[in-house]
């Protein structure tokens, strides 16, 4: 990506957070993160923190250069200290990195920082536990019928129908129920064989 890709990505950004993000330079900016943490105190500002970006020459082909800081109005909380958490907010946010080399990825790489924070800030309670919880049963049942529409689009892309199993009574009526291969008929046949040489041999 050119300088010109990397302003218009800028641009975008403006668009996205117009009070949150500051220019530092041509080619770093930061941005301002709160976190929406559950029960935080409405008259108390929110924990918040700021991420600066500045992009390399090779950017989005490298990943952008980040640094985590303290907000001069928003500090830690008992969960969550921009301090003590920076390395794990910065690890977390690898694979983001990862998926979208090649792409613009600030918005990516902030939406995941700031889930990352708030999970770190927000106290485990019975609340939040359920609350995760149907977060992670709904986030499940949706990557299963994912899989289950990826695996029936592959069946029919190769022209296989899935196999119809049927129920008891459908196999009854339909006089499947009993019936035997011909072949089976002869199973008894050697053990005749056997009773009859032993009674000659008598």
């Amino acid at each position: 990506m050119g300088r010109e890709e990397q302003v218009e990505e800028r641009e975008v950004l403006d668009s996205i957070f117009p009070e949150e993000i500051t220019d530092v330079s041509e080619t770093e900016f930061r941005v301002s993160i709160a976190l929406d943490i559950p029960d935080y105190p409405e008259d108390e500002e929110p924990p918040k923190f700021l991420l600066s970006v500045r992009y390399p020459a090779e950017y989005p082909d490298v990943a952008p250069d980040l640094e985590i800081m303290a907000a001069a109005d928003g500090g830690a909380t008992e969960h969550f200290d921009t301090g003590d958490d920076r390395a794990h907010l910065l690890a977390s946010v690898q694979e983001t990195i990862q998926e979208n080399t090649g792409m613009a990825m600030v918005f990516a790489i902030v939406s995941a920082l700031k889930d990352a924070a708030e999970q770190l800030g927000t106290p485990v309670n019975p609340e939040t536990f359920l609350r995760w919880r149907a977060g992670f049963l709904r986030e499940m049942e949706e990557e299963r019928v994912r899989e289950e529409e990826e695996r029936l689009a592959e069946l029919k892309k190769a022209k296989i129908k899935e196999p119809v199993k049927l129920s008891g009574r459908q196999l009854w009526e339909r006089g499947l129920v009993g019936k035997v291969d011909e072949g089976d008929e002869d199973d008894d046949a050697p053990v005749e064989e056997m009773e009859q040489l032993a009674v000659e041999a008598v």
